[in-house]
């Protein structure tokens, strides 16, 4: 299926409807709901559940912000706690309590809709250099954090992953945490929802561009994935439009044609520069809580 999003609550969705099921078999799902936020989680089990949706077995988990924009002090601190709570919930899974963190950010700093893993890596408290060279200044509680920004192929000519899987190789982290730019298929959760999951990520793949994934499988350690979708493609908007005015149409056939005539845009919001700042805020503050409380 042609899902167009990297959200796994979203291919969820677009299956059930394709295939008029209420729930697929493989897959289950618990949400909760909060003033601040809604959470779901998606477990996919099987390989069943997995090929459906086409994402690997694993935890899903997608915080949807009820709003970004003037976000009092005490709505943050809540968002940015439960979010804290899930990324602790799947280093835990994974074995993870303690053990030292590689954060990579990926994504194009002069691209502001990619800048994401850029922005939030310049607010991470890093502390590898401080334990080993300066372990008397240190919480010796604190974890030991290191991180790095590989930039894209067009700049660097080095594919991401050839630069990560090297640090990995030489520093010997216990887990990657991965940070990028993600597309969804639903305006509504442009800059105002994060994905966390523990299945690793394909850089690009939203956007038709893919790369060689991150994960447990080609870095030999856990990958957790943090995601905020900042684009959606025009076929979308389109889609959605129709749906407001209750048009009737094949969407298939929207995204067959567009896609034939070169209207394959990729769509983000003109205050984005705002949205990137707020939410790298907000992604930053959930990866310091487990830096400060391993």
């Amino acid at each position: 299926m042609n899902f167009r999003t990297d959200m796994a609550v979203e291919r969820r969705d677009i299956y059930r409807k394709a295939k008029n099921k209420e729930e697929i078999p493989g897959i289950t799902v618990k949400e909760e709901f909060y003033d601040e936020c809604n959470v779901t989680h998606v477990k996919v089990e099987n390989k069943e559940g997995s090929d459906a949706i086409g994402k690997e077995i694993g935890d899903y988990i997608t915080i949807d912000l009820k709003k970004i924009k003037n976000l009092r002090e005490d709505e943050e601190v809540f968002i940015v706690k439960k979010t804290s709570e899930y990324l602790k919930y799947l280093l835990d899974k994974n074995g993870l309590e303690k053990g030292d963190i590689l954060v990579v950010g990926l994504g194009n700093l002069f691209s502001t809709p990619d800048s994401l893993g850029n922005k939030v890596l310049q607010n991470i408290e890093i502390t590898r250099h401080i334990k080993m060279y300066l372990p008397d200044m240190i919480d010796q509680n604190v974890r030991v954090v290191s991180g790095i920004t590989p930039g894209v192929l067009g700049t660097t000519g080095i594919e991401t992953f050839e630069i990560v899987s090297s640090i990995t190789e030489k520093i010997k982290p216990a887990a990657v945490i991965v940070i990028d730019s993600l597309c969804s298929k639903s305006i509504d959760r442009l800059n105002k929802s994060i994905q966390l999951s523990d299945t690793g990520i394909i850089p690009g793949s939203g956007v038709g561009n893919s790369r060689m994934e991150l994960s447990k499988k080609t870095l030999n350690v856990p990958v957790i994935a943090i995601g905020v979708p900042t684009v959606v493609d025009a076929a979308t908007i389109i889609i959605d439009a129709m749906n407001e005015f209750e048009v009737s149409f094949d969407e298939d056939d929207i995204v067959n044609k567009m896609n034939l005539n070169n209207f394959n845009f990729i769509v983000t919001p003109k205050e984005i520069d705002e949205l990137i700042d707020n939410m790298s805020s907000i992604v930053s503050d959930v990866i310091n809580e487990i830096v400060e409380k391993c």
